[in-house]
């Protein structure tokens, strides 16, 4: 079992304490995942509208997260 399999497990168990662990971690991996594919995204030439288009945001929002890192 993965990393990931294990943390899903987890988030969708009976122990709260673990689950809430669980979702804290995965929402951390998503942030890191995100960040790591918007800067993709922007080496490649992506605009920030293409990649709020993407994640399904706002050009805005996306600009607003990111745009201090880039």
């Amino acid at each position: 079992m993965t990393d990931q399999q294990t943390l899903v497990g987890s988030a969708a168990g009976d122990d709260p304490t673990e689950g809430l662990r669980a979702v804290r971690a995965l929402r951390e991996l998503a942030d890191r995942l995100e960040t790591l594919q918007v800067e993709r995204a922007r080496s490649l030439g992506w605009s920030w509208q293409d990649v709020a288009d993407a994640l399904g945001v706002s050009r805005q929002a996306v600009h607003k997260k990111h745009g201090r890192r880039l």
